[in-house]
């Protein structure tokens, strides 16, 4: 992960919650006054946002320590301490619901990653994402992904070129997309396709197509196509995968599946924290 981008994005967080100051802790503690935060785990799965966590409140306040027991990628389980961070209590309270917030999704991500990798253990297919992540969180989604054990599709518009069904329509066809697409761009990038039908798959393999991708087929129609692809083709499945079928499409041969649902539609993992002020009471919150 890239830290200089990962500080300046804090940065910006932070001062979207805190604006001219944290006006609940700034009115009811001094700033001498010490305190404690213990993140926990309320629910079992993966945990991720170490960085977050680190380097979150150091930006805060370098005086604040750090303590992780428990590091990226590990599993938690209900009860499990996350992170022990001492210093000034109303740093503490300033950076809390920003680094929750954060370390919760973060952790959701790689919770599924690492549930969907489960499910097609023991094939040849391996998971990756898509682009449908939170705007200005994909750095943070796309390491949650790779944290819970799968991979990372293209990152973004320029990294790769992927041709999908608008694209193709305005080009003309696929062949007319790939050409156009290929007398400009460099060695190193791939051209992937999407294919709903078998006429578009004999099509976008003649037309030299790196990667194809299966939109919306079932299993049974992959299985059936596959034997079509040639092997310097790179094949991926993707849309209407659930945890359910997943197995189905990685015991169908594909290479790939790409999950949108990674990102797009998790639930916050489930993190409070228990604040202690030095020499008074401890409070949680969530």
């Amino acid at each position: 992960m890239n830290i200089i981008k990962l500080e300046e994005m804090l940065k910006q967080f932070f001062n979207e919650d805190i604006g001219d100051g944290d006006l609940s802790s700034e009115y009811i503690f001094s700033p001498k006054q010490q305190g404690t935060f213990s993140f926990y785990a309320k629910e079992s799965g993966i945990f991720c946002g170490a960085s977050i966590i680190e380097h979150g409140f150091l930006l805060l306040d370098r005086s604040i320590e750090v303590n992780l027991p428990k590091k990226d990628g590990e599993s938690i389980e209900v009860g499990d301490v996350i992170a022990i961070i001492d210093g000034p209590l109303q740093k503490l309270l300033m950076g809390e619901r920003v680094i929750l917030n954060l370390i919760q999704r973060m952790s959701a991500i790689a919770t599924a990653a690492h549930l969907a990798v489960q499910e097609i253990a023991g094939t040849n297919t391996k998971i990756c994402d898509t682009r449908k992540t939170i705007p200005g969180l994909r750095m943070l989604d796309k390491y949650a992904v790779r944290t819970g054990g799968a991979f990372n599709h293209r990152n973004g518009l320029y990294d790769a070129i992927m041709l999908k069904d608008n694209h193709i329509a305005f080009a003309g066809s696929i062949t007319k997309a790939i050409q156009a697409a290929r007398e400009k761009v460099g060695h190193t990038v791939k051209i992937e396709v999407e294919i709903e039908t078998k006429k578009q798959l004999d099509e976008a393999i003649l037309a030299g197509a790196d990667i194809i991708m299966f939109d919306n087929r079932s299993p049974e129609e992959i299985r059936a196509w596959l034997p079509a692809v040639p092997s310097s083709i790179t094949t991926e499945a993707s849309g209407g995968i659930t945890l359910e079928n997943i197995r189905a499409y990685a015991q169908a041969g594909v290479q790939w599946i790409s999950l949108g649902t990674l990102t797009h539609s998790v639930k916050a993992f489930d993190i409070s924290a228990l604040v202690q002020m030095k020499g008074g009471h401890s409070i949680v919150h969530h």
